[in-house]
């Protein structure tokens, strides 16, 4: 399972954070206007590191937690319910959001900016069109309460179970 984890990791998130922003940032066509941020830039160290530390402690819940992977094709047998997804239901792809705002931050490139905004519309349209209906049809009614009491994106109130 910690293997497919990796593999994953590696072949999706990866390829979302690390080379499609290398390739936006190589690319020889006419560049986006850089943004200008100085030392403030250095800020952006933060939320990468924030994003990443979120989508490890999330792909080891899925892995040991939940008995499967972050993928679609081996996604978790059990409703993983503690760790960070006690407080928002997606916190993978918060974390993912979060290094590419970081990236674009540290890189002050408005064409990142530009694809971060892309990222979290096309996850919003893979979660509300597949992921939850998916999840509803396969854990019932015990996902059903989740999504009455948990947010699907930022912590609007802390749970106390």
């Amino acid at each position: 399972m910690l293997l497919k984890t990796l593999i994953f990791t590696f072949l999706v998130p990866g390829t979302v954070t690390i080379l499609v922003p290398y390739w936006l940032l190589s690319s020889r066509s006419p560049a986006a206007p850089a943004i200008q941020l100085g030392i403030f830039r250095y800020f952006g160290l933060f939320p990468i590191l924030t994003g990443a530390t979120i989508y490890v402690w999330c792909a080891w819940d899925f892995t040991f937690a939940g008995r499967g992977t972050p993928a679609p094709i081996d996604p978790p047998k059990e409703l993983v319910l503690r760790g960070l997804y006690h407080y928002v239901r997606n916190p993978m792809y918060v974390g993912i959001l979060s290094i590419l705002l970081g990236e674009a931050l540290l890189f002050g490139s408005a064409r990142l900016f530009e694809y971060t905004a892309v990222a979290f519309i096309l996850f919003f349209l893979i979660i509300v069109l597949y992921e939850e209906p998916m999840l509803r049809q396969k854990f019932g009614e015990s996902y059903r309460e989740y999504c009455k009491d948990v947010p699907r994106w930022i912590p609007w109130k802390i749970k106390n179970s």
